[in-house]
């Protein structure tokens, strides 16, 4: 037989039970590699199921979607949070557990006072200054597994009661693909409805019938289907050593045939061209060709590419160096590219790994499975920069040395899907998640027009408190439910006011903030009788605002409550 692979083989340092998970190949992941589970022609009854033009329904839908897209980046084999965002604030205690592998503070690019990324990690911060950088502290799930296998499908299929075999057989994406296009296998949309680069088709994209990703193996067979639109080199050389090679050269024939999305691909990478010089790594050329497709209007929503090493049990320190190098040099020079034809602020991208390390180093200048780590995201859409939600302690490890997650996944998920990609609230609530109902969280985005309930930021400045997890924008703290009701409204004049209630006489002092949440200014400050109050926000400030998104911080005796409000 022919062997038409190319395989590089990782071998990791071992420990209990690390080599022997490696070994183990999931129920899944075995149809993955027979294609049973993947996206494609497939049989059916005898007959082969081919691409074909959507139908009315799935157009209509596609059409009504947002423009906006998505990127994710898996981080594989576990990233280490604490070499990727640095607690300055707890920075004697990180330095501590890891004598042999911290960061030295000469190495660390302060972004605020309370955090900074290492200086290896520098490409990000003009992306920082330019408001394109947010990390969300502490991701993680009650009860995470430490499990390669299981803390992927987890991520992917947002099953907590995933363990081993068992657990949810779709995706956060591929149940929303699911819905949208309910005939897929029959009439497929014009373009990929995700497009990613890996050895499988992910989880994240699988649905009840089908993967709704165009997999490439690899970065290398991508190229080529941009290149040339065809899914599989033909060339006769290839065969010539082969058992079975002239059947095998005809099936892979049929296969470009019926598999059109290769052609689409070639088209959109055509009228594509990258206009940024990307470095030659796995991750560059990743972003590159993705860049050249979206700037080519390929049309696909979501894309996925992995970079893979971090699985940083020996040697963390130059393996993690040389990894988020690459990743911050890539990320910086994709979003520059995006710039040249505008479309820098209609793509987000955002991390995932299966789970984090540990805060103490172990024996061999490295760090061992562990629980939560921050998610990045990058692009102009963010519109600001920040640390978002709050910081584990590295005080109080659990008795495994691992930091507690004080982000539940689900919720950067679910807002993602909500409020980027425009999915409304009760399909990303019933039939995305299954029923689980989230907090968003201010990412600097908002499709849905609701409040966010929960407006965090450690920049150093101000945090401004948590709100109520109420459906219901006008629904003050519940402390102060029978007591003071405000809300933004905007007149005629398109100048946002807010609307106070007050059933008793009371001092009330009302600042604004921006997105990043600094202080603006001072809106109102002064005793309120009883009865009703409309208080301009832009003359209370009294200077010039620019139009956006921002926090007003209400605060009636020694409680305080927050809403955002939009200027125009």
């Amino acid at each position: 037989m022919c062997d038409t692979h190319d395989n590089s083989p990782h071998k990791g340092i071992q420990h209990d039970g690390h080599d022997e998970e490696h070994k183990t190949w999931s129920r899944r992941s075995f149809m993955q590699a027979l294609g049973i589970a993947g996206s494609g022609s497939m049989l059916l009854g005898g007959n082969m199921l081919t691409a074909s033009a959507p139908s009315p329904l799935s157009a209509a839908i596609s059409a009504a979607n947002t423009d906006n897209i998505l990127i994710l980046i898996r981080l594989s084999g576990g990233n280490d949070g604490l070499s990727t965002v640095i607690p300055i604030n707890q920075y004697d205690l990180y330095a501590n557990a890891r004598p042999n592998i911290y960061i030295p503070e000469s190495k660390v690019l302060k972004l605020t006072d309370e955090f900074g990324v290492p200086t290896y990690m520098g490409s990000l911060e003009q992306m920082w200054g330019d408001g394109q950088f947010k990390a969300v502290h502490g991701v993680g799930y009650e009860g995470q597994s430490l499990s390669h296998f299981t803390g992927t499908d987890i991520f992917s299929n947002t099953d907590l009661n995933t363990t081993g075999f068992d657990g949810e057989d779709t995706g956060w994406m591929g149940r929303h693909f699911e819905n949208i296009y309910p005939d897929y296998l029959f009439n497929p949309p014009p373009a990929p409805a995700a497009v990613q680069i890996g050895n499988f088709g992910s989880l994240v994209f699988q649905g009840e019938e089908t993967n709704y990703a165009f997999v490439a193996s690899n970065i290398d067979q991508l190229e080529e289907i941009a290149e040339t639109g065809l899914q599989y080199n033909l060339d006769p050389a290839l065969f010539d050593d082969c058992m079975y090679g002239d059947q095998l050269q005809f099936l892979r024939g049929v296969a470009n045939v019926t598999y059109e999305y290769s052609g689409t691909i070639a088209d959109a990478y055509a009228r594509g061209q990258n206009q940024v010089e990307y470095q030659d790594n796995g991750i560059a050329r990743q972003l590159a060709l993705l860049a050249r497709l979206i700037k080519g209007n390929l049309g696909t929503k979501v894309y996925m590419i992995t970079l893979g090493g971090f699985d940083t049990h020996g040697n963390q320190p130059l393996a993690h160096e040389r990894l988020m190098t690459y990743l911050s040099v890539a990320v910086d020079n994709f979003y520059d590219d995006l710039a040249f034809t505008e479309q820098d602020d209609k793509v987000l991208s955002m991390t995932f790994s299966e789970f984090g390390r540990r805060i103490f180093e172990n024996g061999s200048n490295g760090t061992d499975h562990g629980k939560a780590a921050p998610t990045l995201f990058f692009g102009a859409g963010l519109n600001g920069s920040a640390f978002v939600g709050d910081h584990p302690t590295l005080a109080n490890p659990d008795g495994r040395g691992n930091l507690e997650y004080t982000m539940d996944f689900r919720h950067l998920y679910a807002t993602v899907m909500a409020e980027w990609l425009c999915i409304p609230i009760p399909l990303v609530e019933q039939h995305i998640l299954g029923g689980y109902t989230y907090n968003p969280i201010n990412l600097g985005f908002n499709c849905s027009g609701v409040d966010f309930p929960d407006i965090v930021y450690s920049d150093g400045e101000v945090t401004p408190p948590d709100q109520p997890d109420s459906g219901d924008p006008t629904t003050p703290n519940p402390e102060l439910a029978d007591a003071v009701i405000h809300r933004p409204f905007y007149p005629s004049d398109e100048n946002p006011h807010i609307y106070l209630e007050m059933p008793f006489s009371a001092h009330v002092d009302i600042q604004l903030y921006n997105i990043m949440g600094q202080k603006v200014g001072t809106i109102f400050n002064e005793m309120v009788m009883e009865g009703t109050r409309e208080i301009n926000i832009r003359d209370g400030v009294r200077q010039n605002l620019a139009t956006g998104k921002y926090i007003y911080r209400i605060m009636v005796q020694d409680q305080k409550m927050a809403k955002s409000v939009l200027v125009a």
